[in-house]
């Protein structure tokens, strides 16, 4: 099997997992912080929602300058603009991985940041460290934001205490 087919298969499964998370959130709780240095709640739901779509940079450059981006955040007004930006991301990382082939994914990819590198690894690293795990690890801060604010939380590897 192709290394791509592996990891679209999880950004499928993964995909629909924070599909549900993000579902749940109540658009009156976008400016809830569980604490003075963490993000809103909008803005992680946001970022959550962007990840995705890292693939497509991934996948195509060999390297990113951080500090050379010109980065818009997204504007989001409401539940179903969170879910269009997800959906998009999604959608945008699941062609990116489609077009990659071994070879692609065992190049070297490097992040900088002002010239100088972060990190250089092989490029199906990157997917599965910086956007697979990091997508999943920020899911998993959105789940303690919901917990916070009474929101029921989906079943995602298993039953909650919420979902049998």
């Amino acid at each position: 099997m192709p290394i791509n087919q592996s990891l679209i298969a999880e950004l499928q499964h993964e995909g629909a997992n924070t599909r549900k998370m993000l579902e749940r959130i109540k658009e009156d709780t976008y400016s809830y912080k569980p604490h003075e240095k963490s993000m809103t709640l909008l803005k992680l739901a946001s970022h959550v929602a962007e990840v995705p779509g890292w693939l497509e940079p991934t996948i195509q450059l060999d390297e990113m300058d951080f500090a050379k981006m010109d980065y818009t955040p997204p504007v989001i007004q409401n539940n179903k603009d969170l879910l269009d930006l997800f959906d998009n991301s999604l959608k945008i990382g699941l062609e990116a991985l489609k077009k990659a082939d071994d070879a692609n994914l065992m190049e070297t990819w490097t992040a900088k940041n002002n010239g100088a590198v972060v990190f250089a690894m092989p490029r199906v690293q990157v997917v599965r460290s910086m956007i697979m795990n990091h997508l999943v690890h920020h899911r998993a801060q959105l789940g303690v934001y919901l917990r916070m604010n009474d929101v029921q939380l989906p079943s995602i590897y298993g039953p909650t205490a919420d979902e049998h």
